[in-house]
């Protein structure tokens, strides 16, 4: 499967599950980029683009609520409803031999986000944004597969706090989250379904327009907050973190527009935690993908390097929270920089690292498609492992994030919030030193940019 599948096996098992609706065999099949958990492939049958999406190991698909069946039947509800989502064509079956997913046509538009920010009528394209979560929030239980989870608050941060557990319980910020949802878990309301991913990178559009939704494996009964906050969260404002509503415009905007087709009120706590909680949520979904890239099963590349974009929810999850502080402890200057010692003797990993990713550069111009993107993620991988080496950062203290955890140390703790701020500043830079965000902490915490 993923990686090592033979292209004619890919072919095949594609021709077959075609041919149980009538459609020829497929031809250009190639892999899309992106995606940090599954896997797209476009593709022409007859006149006609196709799109598969599929899990990139039978594997991968343990443990989830439901498998590519009832998420195909989820889209083609909210399709007939008028949500602007996909037509299901067929659903792969054991005997394709290409694991399991789905076929759908393709939609017009880019998912691309640095693309659409940049689009002319952002402020258009929001409102039809929010026009469009609402009616996925007015989805009928009855239309939709029973196996359809419903989200308990409690259960959900119980099991956040698990995964931390399984990662090693040593990151002191994201304990911090956690015992803020504890201590904030609010009230339960009658629930909706929430797409779960609703954010851009998971939307398409052309000329300002929406013209996709896609993605809706993490799909679930819950709190419409939830999906609201999740697509305003920094990571998924990408370059316009300015913008605090999917980068795209203002919070209140975003906001009206949901309440004038849904009929349903916002409330502004209720918001805050579910972009608390889906801040903790997404750093443990990166610290997983290691856990996945170890078990054997996915050893894709994206999996290890996306597990290093932990260091980016941690700064969001900081900023997030500090408010709570007292102002003392706002105000109170971070420790210094501790200067890295200068390289002498033999190579340092973080060397060696650069001379590989230099190296790398030299070559990149004989790739191409997929090749080109794996070699992309290579060469930032081997800058990560430098710039760490070179900074000598450590995130992780497992005694720590136990008396955070415990609530034993909290942010009226004298000195906590500021060496926090240095951690989370220092290990981000050197994960991820182009995160829109550092910029912002950075300034904010120090006054430099």
């Amino acid at each position: 499967m993923g990686e090592t599948e033979s292209a004619q096996a890919l072919e095949q098992g594609l021709a077959s599950a075609l041919a149980r609706v009538g459609r020829p065999a497929p031809e250009g099949v190639h892999r899309l980029t992106g995606g940090a958990t599954m896997e797209s492939w476009r593709l022409t049958s007859g006149d006609e683009d196709l799109v598969l999406r599929r899990a990139p190991s039978l594997s991968f698909m343990e443990g989830r609520p439901f498998g590519h069946d009832s998420e195909a039947a989820i889209i083609r509800a909210a399709h007939a409803a008028g949500v602007t989502a996909p037509e299901i064509l067929v659903e792969l079956e054991p005997d394709d031999g290409i694991g399991s997913g789905f076929v759908m046509r393709a939609l017009p538009g880019t998912p691309d986000p640095r693309a659409i920010l940049k689009m002319d009528r952002p402020d258009e394209l929001l409102r039809e944004i929010a026009r469009d979560l609402a009616k996925i929030h007015s989805l009928s239980r009855a239309d939709l597969p029973g196996d359809v989870p419903e989200m308990d608050y409690g259960e959900a941060v119980d099991g956040l706090a698990q995964q931390f557990e399984d990662a090693g319980a040593d990151r002191p910020i994201i304990a911090l989250g956690l015992r803020w949802l504890r201590d904030n878990l609010p009230e339960p309301v009658a629930p909706v379904l929430n797409h779960g991913d609703y954010r851009l990178g998971n939307l398409l559009a052309q000329d300002s327009r929406l013209t996709g939704v896609l993605d809706w494996e993490l799909a679930h009964f819950g709190d419409r907050h939830e999906d609201l906050a999740f697509g305003c969260m920094a990571v998924w404002r990408f370059a316009r973190v300015d913008r605090p509503a999917l980068g795209l415009g203002s919070l209140e905007d975003y906001v009206a527009a949901y309440e004038a087709e849904s009929g349903a009120s916002v409330d502004a706590t209720r918001f805050r935690f579910w972009l608390v909680y889906r801040t903790v949520w997404w750093a443990l979904g990166c610290l997983r993908m290691a856990a996945f890239w170890r078990s054997g099963d996915d050893r894709m590349l994206e999996r290890v390097v996306i597990s290093r974009r932990t260091s980016e929810q941690e700064l969001d999850l900081l900023l997030l929270l500090e408010e709570d502080a007292p102002e003392g402890e706002q105000a109170r200057a971070m420790p210094p920089v501790e200067p890295a010692p200068e390289p002498l003797g033999e190579a340092s990993a973080g060397e060696i690292a650069t001379a590989i990713g230099e190296w790398l550069a030299t070559v990149k111009d004989r790739m191409e498609g997929h090749d080109r993107f794996q070699l992309a993620v290579a060469r930032n991988a081997l800058g990560m492992l430098a710039r760490n080496d070179a900074a000598g950062c450590d995130a992780e203290d497992a005694l720590l994030a136990q008396d955070l955890l415990e609530g034993r140390v909290t942010l009226e703790t004298p000195g906590l919030l500021a060496t926090l701020r240095r951690a989370a500043l220092d290990k981000l830079a050197a994960d991820v030193p182009k995160y829109p965000m550092l910029v912002r902490a950075r300034d904010k915490w120090t006054g430099e940019d």
